[in-house]
């Protein structure tokens, strides 16, 4: 039986000239943004690659802007103060889709541990409301008891069925990949800025099988990264934004694996 054809949700970003007031500002004054003109994706995993400053993780925030990618761990795209820029430049992207997906996410590494830290005080919140209604229905039936409670303890048994029993208190790489694991879905379009920061070289790896198997489940990844480890899943592209424009580079020649 012949292999699947790789899913390719998404499969060109192309910049849309700008006007001359928006030309002169970030983000179009960095080479590879100002230079990008068309961009072809032809992988299910997609990386982008470059030093800090080339535009890698601007670019890929204003097309999770264009696309409406839900965000996990921070404000919305369309609503955090810190992504202004990147909304402008989203407006000028064209985004050409074979098939429009609204399953998956938006991911900044930094943002996460806030993130794991707002799940635990939610988490204990739902705990102390518990021991609230035992309290006040101390003298009433279980069946009452369990009726008044039944909505907390629900809420409280999905969040800890979908992150885990305390997801603060797990080593950093863990909790993330705990994250990962609850909330990738087959069919989605994920777009992940630097996901190695909390993961150490086995946990990149463990992502790299997750990443293979997500494939096979029909999703595709746009990926900033620097991490060797990440950039080596077979069959991805790598497009360097330290090339104008930017340009797919073979693993080999990419500086990041020389180094």
């Amino acid at each position: 039986m012949a292999a699947a054809l790789p899913t390719l949700h998404l499969r060109r970003i192309e910049l849309r000239r700008p006007a001359a007031a928006d030309g002169a500002a970030f983000p179009f004054t960095v080479p590879a943004i100002r230079e990008l003109g068309a961009l072809e994706l032809t992988a299910p995993v997609t990386f982008f690659v470059g030093e800090n400053g080339s535009g890698k993780s601007t670019l890929l925030e204003a097309i999770a802007a264009a696309a409406g990618s839900p965000t996990v761990g921070a404000d919305e795209v369309g609503s955090d103060e810190t992504l202004a820029a990147q909304r402008r430049l989203g407006r000028h992207l064209r985004l050409t889709w074979t098939t429009r997906v609204r399953r998956g996410f938006f991911l900044r590494a930094e943002d996460f541990f806030g993130f794991a830290r707002r799940i635990a005080r939610l988490r204990l919140e739902m705990q102390r409301r518990l021991e609230e209604i035992d309290a006040e229905f101390a003298d009433a039936t279980d069946y009452v008891k369990g009726l008044a409670a039944g909505p907390a303890r629900a809420s409280l048994a999905e969040m800890e069925q979908r992150y885990g029993v305390d997801l603060d208190a797990r080593s950093h790489g863990e909790s993330f990949l705990k994250l990962f694991q609850s909330r990738f879905a087959p069919g989605g379009l994920y777009l992940l800025d630097e996901p190695e920061a909390p993961l150490s070289p086995q946990n990149q790896i463990t992502l790299l099988a997750m990443l293979r198997d997500m494939v096979q489940e029909r999703s595709q990844f746009l990926i900033a990264t620097h991490s060797p480890i990440l950039l080596a899943l077979p069959g991805a592209a790598i497009v360097s934004f330290d090339e104008t424009p930017p340009a797919v580079v073979p693993y080999e020649e990419l500086r990041h694996v020389r180094l």
